[in-house]
């Protein structure tokens, strides 16, 4: 089975968001850090879709899951 492999641009249109560099930079600017033992998903400013979207994304593994990982270490510096 081939996995795609997604990068963050990819990722903030999946969640419906702006995905140039300057948004991503200005979201992860407005969003973190998060709190320490939350969950990405759980985050307040998802929306339930976007939230049932990361969670799904990690407890399946699926091909998006490492850019999950990568956008919740961004939200955590």
């Amino acid at each position: 089975m081939e996995s795609q492999l997604h990068g963050l641009p990819a990722l903030f249109r999946q969640l419906g968001l702006a995905d140039d560099p300057e948004a991503i930079r200005g979201f992860v600017a407005a969003h973190a850090p998060l709190e320490d033992g939350l969950a990405l998903h759980d985050a307040g400013f998802w929306s339930p879709a976007q939230a049932q979207f990361l969670r799904q994304s990690k407890a399946d593994d699926a091909d998006w899951a490492e850019v999950v990982d990568q956008l919740d270490v961004m939200l955590r510096r």
